[in-house]
């Protein structure tokens, strides 16, 4: 016998949800359907974060949406409803920043709906994590504050992300001990010191071997960027750019210091 009590000290408006569905039976068959769907749609969403496509991520984050709404999921539904607005919005910032709190609460209500439906959530595994390896530090030097927090949210799991907010403090960071940084992203318009004078000094000070450093652009002409690429950078990372682009450029300059 389900014990509806379970679903509704766990938030679920299931009133509401009888409105549209009728009936209990009816309600439970529809849970079953929303576990036999969810975990696709969490993929796809996931997929679509990590590549920019905001138009597609906002259209997974209406169906969840739709289904939390129907089912009486209510925190649930008003949190895919501000992930499609924003994806309509193409705020990509908002998706990276905000992601964690979606699929922990889809994550609750699956363990919900799968205590109620009386079926095993001891092995359950929605989004994998990578590997921990905080003893190693990305350094990123932006003087933008939404960069620098769009970079440490994407790689907050995996790395120490420590960041700088122009060349001088990224200088003193790597003087103050650069052992255990595997690779810096660098800016090259920032106030104070600025990209240029931090890749002078690490060339005077034969450093590139020491921390690999790709470079941050935004619309700086061909004549900046070939200037750029002499010196001896690893990779390029154009704005705008999204979650797989910059995993690719942090992977690739990783790889460098260990070749």
């Amino acid at each position: 016998m389900k014990d509806v009590t379970l679903l509704q000290t766990s938030g679920v408006d299931v009133a509401k949800a009888l409105e549209l569905l009728g009936d209990m039976e009816t309600y439970d068959a529809t849970l079953e359907d929303f576990l036999g769907g969810i975990y696709g749609k969490l993929a796809d969403l996931q997929s679509y974060k990590e590549v920019g496509d905001m138009a597609n991520y906002a259209v997974f984050a209406h169906s969840i949406k739709s289904d939390a709404r129907y089912l009486g999921f209510t925190r649930l539904a008003e949190i895919a409803y501000q992930h499609e607005m924003e994806g309509k919005a193409n705020n990509v910032f908002f998706v990276t920043n905000n992601y964690d709190e979606l699929v922990k609460e889809t994550n609750r209500i699956i363990n919900v709906v799968k205590q109620y439906l009386g079926k095993s959530t001891a092995n359950d595994v929605v989004v994998e994590r990578p590997k921990i390896v905080k003893d190693k530090k990305i350094l990123v030097v932006d003087d933008s504050n939404l960069i620098r927090n769009f970079i440490e949210k994407i790689f907050a799991d995996s790395y120490e992300v420590v960041m700088a907010p122009d060349g001088q403090v990224a200088l003193n960071i790597i003087n103050g001990g650069s052992d255990d940084i595997v690779a810096m992203l660098l800016d090259l318009n920032m106030p104070n010191v600025n990209g240029f004078e931090v890749l002078d000094y690490f060339k005077t000070h034969n450093l590139f071997k020491k921390v690999p450093v790709s470079i941050i652009s935004g619309a700086e002409e061909k004549e900046t960027i070939d200037r750029a690429f002499t010196y001896d950078i690893v990779d390029l990372l154009s704005k705008p750019f999204n979650e797989r682009d910059i995993k690719a450029v942090i992977d690739k300059t990783i790889n460098y210091k260990n070749m």
